[in-house]
């Protein structure tokens, strides 16, 4: 897991998730409501950007988060077993989970390569994976 992962605003733009992901060397964002509480509105990953910013023709230094972001994201619990993440992942194929505390504010994501580094439940951890490639 990746611990207190750099955050954007719903207001930021796309140029700047993008320079953040660049910076961080990762394939999505957490969106916070404000950047003193770091409360989880959504979830922004390279793809959005592409698929409903670049794709879609709009200018990616004034369109913002928001306006590509999934709200309301699946994530799971500091307290959650790997295997609950897992399951969750799998099940809406998706590649990066967000980890909140009680008050849904962000502390850390867990990745598909996350889980790829498990070695002690290979079978479970390859089948994972599987359902996570499929397209949707």
């Amino acid at each position: 897991m990746t611990r207190n992962p750099a955050c954007c605003l719903a207001t930021d733009t796309a140029v700047t998730a993008a320079e953040m992901m660049k910076a961080e060397d990762v394939g999505s964002i957490p969106v916070v409501e404000d950047r003193q509480s770091n409360k989880l509105t959504g979830i922004l990953t390279d793809r959005d950007i592409v698929l409903k910013i670049v794709a879609s023709g709009k200018d990616v230094n004034s369109a913002t988060i928001d306006e590509a972001m999934t709200s309301n994201p699946v994530t799971c619990r500091p307290d959650d077993h790997l295997e609950t993440a897992m399951d969750r992942m799998a099940q809406h194929q998706i590649r990066r989970i967000p980890i909140v505390d009680g008050k849904n504010c962000i502390v850390g994501i867990i990745s598909q390569a996350d889980v790829a580094t498990r070695v002690d439940m290979p079978a479970q951890t390859a089948e994972v994976l599987e359902d996570i490639s499929q397209s949707k």
